[in-house]
């Protein structure tokens, strides 16, 4: 379609000024990150790299990045395995409340994560604590994955719904057993989407709040750190670089996907 020169110079407009209404605050926050001075004034007084270093050498900080990293490692393994199977059970195979099953997997990233952390903290306090399980690390992981599964799940079906099952009828024609159909033929066909799937839910569960207080107990995330230390004007240069490194480590998992996605869809041809 073609498009005249003054609609093309309003699109640029309008790309531009979402573009800035989306990307801004990050920008203040990473100008903050070089302040000379702890409070915030703007415009800046000076850049520095120092309180980088500062950061760098916090003990809190190190911990909660450990912590964060952990919870989002154990979280996208677990949603890994539950997701792909839950979307290998949906896309391949027809049972009674298949739909009910596919509409119970997606529910959780719906529901509001204050109504999911409450639901989580009353289960592990009262039913789990007594059996040894408090809240920790453990309940932060399974916390987060009730809302990776999903992202797992919707990246995989998507993809084995697009892919014929002719393939898999042809390798089990020729003897293959059921794992090595899956190991040979299915596997690599939703491979880039569960990769894609993967560095999406760690980037979600790398940046959790609102499940992650009412699942930490005594453990701290990066984010809960961030939280707990925005409101003490010595820390509030750290926290500004912190916010920084989190930007950083959400937008690489997040780039990645995009272009394993991208890519997997310009590879393949149109039916």
């Amino acid at each position: 379609m073609a498009i005249s020169p003054a609609m093309r110079a309003v699109l640029r407009v309008l790309t531009g000024l979402t573009l800035a209404f989306l990307y801004a605050p990050l920008l203040v926050i990473a100008l903050y990150a070089f302040n000379t001075q702890r409070t915030q004034v703007w415009p800046i007084p000076g850049l520095t790299l120092d309180w980088f270093g500062k950061a760098f050498h916090n003990p809190g900080v190190r911990d909660a990045l450990l912590t964060s990293v952990k919870a989002g490692l154990g979280a996208t393994a677990i949603a890994i395995v539950l997701g792909s199977l839950a979307a290998m059970a949906v896309a391949r195979y027809r049972f009674f409340g298949r739909e009910a099953v596919s509409f119970l997997v997606i529910l959780p990233i719906a529901l509001p994560g204050i109504v999911t952390g409450m639901a989580l903290n009353a289960t592990f306090r009262e039913v789990l604590e007594p059996f040894g399980i408090g809240l920790g690390l453990f309940t932060v992981i399974v916390g987060h994955a009730t809302f990776c599964i999903v992202v797992i799940y919707n990246n995989v079906v998507a993809r084995l719904r697009r892919t014929s099952r002719s393939f898999e009828e042809a390798s089990a024609d020729l003897g293959a057993t059921g794992w090595q159909t899956f190991r040979h033929i299915t596997l690599p066909a939703m491979r880039s989407a569960l990769v894609a799937g993967a560095l999406l839910a760690f980037a979600l569960s790398f940046d959790e709040v609102i499940v992650t207080t009412f699942t930490a107990g005594g453990s701290q995330t990066l984010p809960i750190w961030i939280l707990t230390n925005l409101s003490r004007p010595n820390q509030l240069p750290i926290v500004n670089v912190v916010g920084v490194l989190v930007i950083a480590l959400s937008i690489v998992p997040v780039w990645f996907a995009h272009r394993l996605t991208r890519d997997e869809a310009v590879s393949v041809p149109a039916a």
